[in-house]
């Protein structure tokens, strides 16, 4: 680039300067605020997948308790029934990958207890284990910790 003597040299190297990309300090301001959304953003994210995944297990275990009911009606004890496996034990969810849940049953002539423990990364939940049983009773219970059923 030649030199225009009509206008100072200083004006001539900031121009060859500022054309050069981002300075460190902006490229720092950036990671910070990149830095501040993921350390919001991810708690967010994974208490989301916690809950989505609850929300499978739950519905295992309506779906299992339907199941039992019905074994009842036909052979008038819950103790004979099994899941699809020949067990007693199956996870959640069903479809294979990574457990998330351990669905365990624990029957009599005229009782059953559907369990759910988590499981990883599914044991920081706040709701932990999940039950249900032939009454329709729930635990966690909504009153000692809500949002769990």
């Amino acid at each position: 680039m030649p030199l225009d003597l009509s206008r100072s040299l200083s004006s001539q190297l900031r121009q060859r300067d500022g054309a050069g990309g981002f300075t460190l300090i902006e490229l720092m301001i950036v990671v910070a605020i990149v830095g501040i959304l993921a350390a919001v953003a991810y708690p967010s994210y994974a208490d989301h997948v916690r809950k989505s995944r609850r929300a499978q297990a739950k519905a295992d275990l309506v779906e299992y308790s339907q199941l039992l009911e019905r074994s009842h009606t036909t052979n008038n004890t819950y103790a004979s029934f099994k899941f699809g496996n020949g067990s007693t034990t199956i996870q959640s969810p069903r479809e294979g990958g990574t457990a998330q849940y351990n669905i365990t049953l624990a029957t009599t002539q005229s009782t059953f207890t559907l369990t759910a423990a988590p499981q990883g990364n599914q044991a920081k939940d706040k709701c932990g284990t999940l039950t249900l049983n032939q009454a329709g009773v729930k635990t966690p219970s909504e009153t000692i910790t809500p949002g769990c059923w």
